[in-house]
């Protein structure tokens, strides 16, 4: 433990070479992630869509997103989530390469409902994938591990599908398509031990006394669910209100605000998993409650602060509270499921912040004009707050143990 705490990464060394496999599938599939970011500048110029009508095209992909994300969760319960991480990388990939064939509105936005659909999917079954090969004192810092991978991938993606996109968009569909299916086949040719729990007897007898009848039974999943949502419309204001504040309020260039975002992918990558592993004794409700309560700090003071280092401050803030608030829901998530329903539950928590990803930047964007620089803020503290408050709630009161069910039963 002391070792631990003098170097925090070496947590990860423990970790199951199934994690560092996925980390890889990871890594390699964000670093080519690029048509997404310039969906909208592809159809605006290449095949001549008005504005209106490829900005609508990303709110096809979200609302696919919030409806195949559950249905991959429950799939990876049913089939397992190896075989649907496959299919869902080498499928989205085969789409990618197709999705130039499309040239006409209705071909494009069938295009667009097939390939969300084929990799929105991953998500959840990543997430049951890992809970399933990791001890559970261990989950929060495989899950940051995991989002280590797909934000140094994120740092790469974008900036060459800028360059391609200047070239070629067939070449940047064509890019995004090869590193996914390069990802799909690495998932498909190593080897990757049996999942640990799921259809047996011990998974079985734990849903059937544990676990509630289905997720709308869930009471503090649900409640937990509601705190999900209200965070990620806080989260998700720094790819809509933020901008326009920094840029029409403040007067802060553009410039500015896209150094923002390498502030925050910088801090991640070289804090996240030393943080998570510094705090593993921590309880997952710590961990959310600080991480709530971090979003709301970081955002909600922006109503009181108008210089530039004052709000890369409030960024800084908010990077913590991602840090400790993510992977800490990811694992919540794995302790509270049902063992045999935990791709369901993943299902669930994808499909939220699906949500919160469609509803907060619309909702930002009004309460900005509506409400005014100031008043916006105040709102997204609150609605910080109250998600920190329902985390509190969303932690079961008594947890009967293993062997008392097993006695039980």
């Amino acid at each position: 433990m002391a070792d631990s705490r003098l170097n925090p990464w070496r947590g990860l060394g423990g970790l199951p070479r199934e994690v560092w496999l996925l980390f890889a599938t990871n890594l390699i599939n964000r670093a080519g992630m690029m048509v997404l970011p310039f969906l909208v500048l592809y159809l605006t110029r290449e095949l001549g869509f008005s504005l209106a009508r490829a900005g609508s095209m990303l709110a096809v992909y979200g609302a696919s997103a919030i409806v195949f994300g559950p249905i991959g969760g429950r799939l990876s319960d049913r089939i397992g989530a190896l075989p649907v991480m496959r299919v869902s990388l080498i499928s989205s990939g085969s789409v990618l390469l197709l999705f130039p064939l499309a040239k006409s509105f209705a071909a494009v936005a069938a295009m667009t409902v097939l390939w969300a659909g084929c990799a929105e999917m991953f998500r959840p079954a990543s997430l049951a994938a890992i809970t399933h090969v990791v001890a559970p004192e261990q989950r929060r810092q495989a899950f940051a591990l995991n989002r280590l991978a797909i934000n140094l991938g994120m740092s790469i993606g974008p900036a060459l599908g800028g360059f391609l996109a200047t070239v070629s968009f067939r070449a940047m569909f064509a890019v995004d398509a090869v590193t996914t299916l390069i990802a799909g086949t690495v998932l498909a040719l190593m080897p990757w031990r049996a999942f640990s729990g799921v259809n047996s007897e011990a998974a079985n007898r734990n849903a059937e006394h544990i676990g509630p009848a289905t997720i709308l039974h869930d009471r503090l999943f649900l409640i937990f669910l509601g705190g999900v949502f209200l965070v990620g419309i806080v989260f998700f204001q720094h790819e809509s209100a933020l901008p326009l504040y920094l840029v029409q309020y403040l007067h802060l260039s553009p410039a500015f605000y896209g150094m923002l975002f390498t502030i925050n992918t910088l801090l991640i990558v070289a804090l996240e998993v030393p943080i998570v592993t510094a705090t593993a004794h921590w309880p997952n409700t710590r961990s959310l409650i600080l991480g709530c309560m971090l979003f709301a700090i970081g955002f909600g003071a922006l109503a009181l602060i108008a210089s530039p280092g004052g709000v890369i401050a409030t960024v800084v803030v908010w990077t913590f509270g991602e840090m400790l608030l993510f992977p800490a829901m990811s694992a919540h998530m794995a302790e509270i499921a049902p063992e045999n329903r935990r791709g369901a539950y993943m299902g669930a928590y994808s499909m939220s912040l699906s949500i919160s990803l469609t509803v907060g930047p619309w909702m930002g964007t009004q309460l900005l004009a509506v409400l005014g620089p100031v008043l916006i803020w105040l709102v997204m503290f609150a609605l910080g707050a109250l998600a920190a408050l329902l985390m509190v709630f969303s932690v079961p009161r008594r947890r009967p143990s293993r062997a008392a069910v097993v006695s039980e039963s």
